[in-house]
């Protein structure tokens, strides 16, 4: 009976170690990328709201303002809203596209 409950008892103890751990590192994240936002290093994609990193980003620059996205399918859809609102985006030919990758 003893080796049950000893054994139940270090269960939830592991378990509590392990979960507590998982919410302290997401709240460690969750204050770092406060922290880069704050800087101006992590800016916010205009499509889907997440939080993108400025220097290895994908980004569209209209007029002076540049606009980063977390993946190209987020790009795209920005485009194509400028698009129904009546601007005219110059299309990237086959040799300027095979430039960028």
């Amino acid at each position: 009976m003893w080796k049950i409950l000893i054994i139940a008892l270090a269960c939830i103890v592991l378990y509590k170690l392990v979960t507590n751990d998982r919410g302290v590192k997401a709240k460690a994240d969750q204050k770092e990328q406060d922290r880069k936002v704050a800087r101006g290093e992590m800016v916010k994609d205009p499509i889907c709201g997440s939080y993108v990193d400025v220097e290895g980003s994908i980004s569209v620059k209209d007029g002076t303002k540049n606009h980063v996205f977390c993946s190209y399918e987020c790009r795209q859809k920005f485009l194509d809203e400028l698009e129904k609102g009546g601007r005219e985006i110059p299309r990237l030919t086959q040799n300027q596209a095979d430039e960028e990758e």
